[in-house]
């Protein structure tokens, strides 16, 4: 894992009471295997395996500097030029560089630092040494005040992980707060402020509509170069390479996870399916000038050769459906490009979903855990640059919300195609023309719901969601059902039917008091659309922790900011035409002067199939059951250990049970364990923390914190 950590101390001055110089016992404090960009009095440290090419650092003044961390495609010239536009308070031209990277100026005493628009780079600090600290990861600044558990946060995360009014600023870590995406931390010797720089649509104002054809270019630019920001070498000096961390303590075990899978190949690879996303991805970086075997700031043994595509074949059991045997067959077909070498994955048994429980500790828990070992036999199979479409659903497909959006800018008639589809994927029934009507009453339901009283519900349901427990009710089962439930301000999560009626009780108070405080509200489906891409991206961080093969970077472009900006871009009547994703990459590549896309592509899929995670409970159930005989979930006052157990059986079964909400259940707990089993702590020095964050386990039915 890598991250930025660093500090900002208040000014020792004359009458300043308490003052943090560079003198104090922190100035011997430092993160195990840091390397430190820039000194006292607030210092910044990367920490971890960085690149030499991912590590810039630009000075226009000693106390005037931008450090950019990650893939950033811009010059030396246009961080300068960012630098002293940063300077003067527009941040957003931070923000605004091909690639995906964190940026933080300092300015004199005011330190700058933005996460990202979707929450793939987060920012997180806490108050320290009488100033703040700040990092990329939370679990270092956990250790540095030696942090207990906030059960409220985990309550929350397992019964709304769709709803930021449910999480707000928090993190597992007591005291640990993370920066909202499309905000930034500004710290001035030792305050700090939370600015937006990114526009919020309002509630009563739509948004100006883009032309169609002028909206999709801008997706086709924003992913072009997303996609060149990966493959081109960099057109800067790099910073000297920091030097290699080796195993980081309390971080996982790298050298385990290194053992696990083989070296990446050099080069550029990606991921090959019969998908729309991560086919496009494959396809624009084959067909972009220049050798795309050749991987920034990379040459030698990988260069020339062709883009490494990658395709999971799921051979486990009961997972050769027609619609995966056709995404097969729809890969082999593009992988005739003669710019592509097409590797196939063969899966077994030992990569089904809950086959493999023994994860490395990540920064928070996610459901990516419980199929990490699957992914990270996929990952070792690709490049050391590895190109994945995680995100494109999320900032391309239109959330079901988005229909009460359109009735209040009074376009009706643009609700008749996605009606009428959810119409015909219920099939022939009873009911089946009743649909369109159903739809349109749940849409201007929402549509005339305030935000205030949309939460205040959402806090009432919340309290009966486990109810669905005795009843059978919360499971959606096709495309209507998952749509209406959808079609609300907020809604609970598929593993809150589990939750204890205490740990139900504090997240509905904090709905309640979101609901009361003031906000700048958004449109419904703007908003949910937005909390849907936040939280997968917040998975798809604790996936490239869990599966991380060392010396690999996986790049995920359709997180990146300019992508999510031109993506929000598209008006809402294109996007909730069905198929609308698919119709806008295949725009896309039809621009770059790619045509010839097999029958079917762009058909939706979903991985791992529904058979593959039943077929892991069952292979892994008498592991699971173990794992839930005495639950740190159950200690925390969140869970009964019984009635998950019989969930697992049922689930095992094959009867109708949530799998997503299993896969939040069984990746909390595992997470837990790790993190009271891990040893050691993220800092050395004679005023480092004397014990870890969470050293002393989860205790006995703590207090919910709300």
């Amino acid at each position: 894992m890598r991250w930025l950590v660093g500090w900002s101390s208040i000014a020792a001055s004359f009458g300043t009471v308490g003052a943090v110089t560079a003198s104090d016992d922190t100035a011997t404090m430092q993160p195990v295997g840091g390397h430190l960009l820039w000194g006292d009095p607030d210092p910044l440290w990367a920490v971890g395996d960085w690149r030499p090419d991912e590590v810039r650092v630009v000075s226009v003044a000693p106390d005037t500097r931008l450090a950019v961390l990650g893939c950033c495609a811009a010059t030396d010239e246009e961080l300068k030029v960012g630098l002293f536009a940063a300077r003067g308070g527009a941040l957003r031209h931070l923000t605004a560089w091909p690639g995906s990277y964190t940026a933080v100026v300092q300015t004199g005493r005011r330190i700058t630092i933005a996460a990202d628009l979707a929450g793939a780079r987060p920012v997180f600090h806490t108050p320290w040494a009488n100033g703040t600290a700040y990092a990329t990861a939370a679990l270092p600044l956990a250790d540095l005040i030696e942090a207990q558990l906030d059960i409220g946060h985990l309550a929350a995360l397992l019964a709304c992980p769709e709803t930021p009014e449910a999480l707000r600023d928090s993190t597992p870590y007591a005291g640990v707060r993370r920066v909202p995406p499309g905000h930034a931390l500004v710290l001035r010797e030792g305050s700090r402020e939370i600015t937006g720089y990114e526009p919020v649509a309002s509630l009563a104002v739509a948004a100006p509509q883009l032309d169609p054809d002028h909206a999709v270019e801008a997706v086709r630019d924003a992913l072009v170069e997303a996609v060149r920001a990966r493959l081109t070498a960099p057109r800067h000096a790099p910073a000297t390479p920091p030097p290699d961390p080796g195993p980081v303590p309390g971080m996982g075990p790298a050298d385990r996870r290194a053992a696990r899978g083989h070296a990446p190949a050099p080069g550029i690879g990606a991921d090959l399916s019969g998908g729309s996303a991560s086919s496009t991805l494959a396809l624009l970086a084959a067909g972009l000038p220049g050798v795309p075997g050749t991987i920034t700031g990379h040459g030698g043994a990988g260069a020339g050769e062709r883009l490494l595509a990658v395709t999971f074949n799921d051979l486990t059991a009961g997972a050769r459906e027609p619609g995966h045997t056709a995404e097969l067959e729809r890969a082999h077909a593009l992988a005739e490009n003669p710019r592509l070498h097409h590797v196939v994955v063969a899966a077994d048994d030992e990569a089904l979903p809950y086959a493999d429980l023994d994860i490395p500790l990540t920064d928070e828990p996610g459901p990516a855990l419980v199929t990490a070992a699957r992914h990270r036999r996929r990952l070792a199979a690709g490049s050391a640059d590895h190109l994945t479409g995680h995100g494109a659903r999320q900032v391309l497909d239109a959330h079901p919300a988005r229909l009460a959006d359109l009735l209040m800018d009074r376009r009706r008639r643009h609700l008749l195609r996605p009606v009428t589809a959810l119409a015909r994927a219920s099939g022939p029934t009873a009911g089946s023309l009743l649909v369109p009507i159903t739809v349109y009453r749940a849409a201007r339901r929402l549509a005339r719901t305030p935000y205030r009283a949309g939460l205040e519900a959402a806090a009432g349901r919340l309290l009966e969601a486990n109810r669905a427990l005795a009843t059978g009710d919360g499971n959606p089962e096709g495309p209507l059902d998952a749509s209406l439930a959808a079609l609300t301000w907020t809604r609970p999560g598929p593993a809150a039917r589990w939750l204890t009626g205490e740990a139900l009780a504090e997240v509905s108070v904090r709905l309640h008091q979101a609901a009361t405080r003031p906000t700048s509200v958004q449109r419904p489906g703007e908003a949910r659309a937005r909390a849907a891409l936040a939280r997968h991206a917040a998975d798809h961080r604790v996936l490239e922790q869990a599966a991380e093969v060392r010396s690999q970077r996986l790049h995920a472009p359709f997180f990146d900011n300019q992508v999510v900006r031109a993506c929000r871009d598209l008006p809402e009547s294109l996007r909730v035409r069905p198929g609308a994703r698919a119709d806008v990459l295949r725009a896309v590549l039809a621009g770059t002067g790619i045509h010839d896309l097999p029958p079917g592509w762009g058909a939706p899929t979903h991985a791992p199939s529904q058979a593959a995670v039943r077929a892991g409970l069952r292979v892994a159930l008498p592991q699971l059951l173990a794992l839930f005989e005495a639950p740190l979930l159950a200690d925390a006052g969140l869970i009964e250990a019984r009635v998950v157990r019989t969930a697992l059986r049922a689930a095992a079964d094959g009867e109708p049970v949530p799998l997503d909400g299993i896969a939040d259940l069984v990746s909390t707990e595992l997470w837990l364990h790790r993190l009271v089993a891990r040893r050691g702590t993220c800092w050395s020095g004679t005023a480092a923390p004397r014990r870890r964050a969470v050293a002393a386990g989860v205790p006995s039915r703590p207090t919910l914190r709300s």
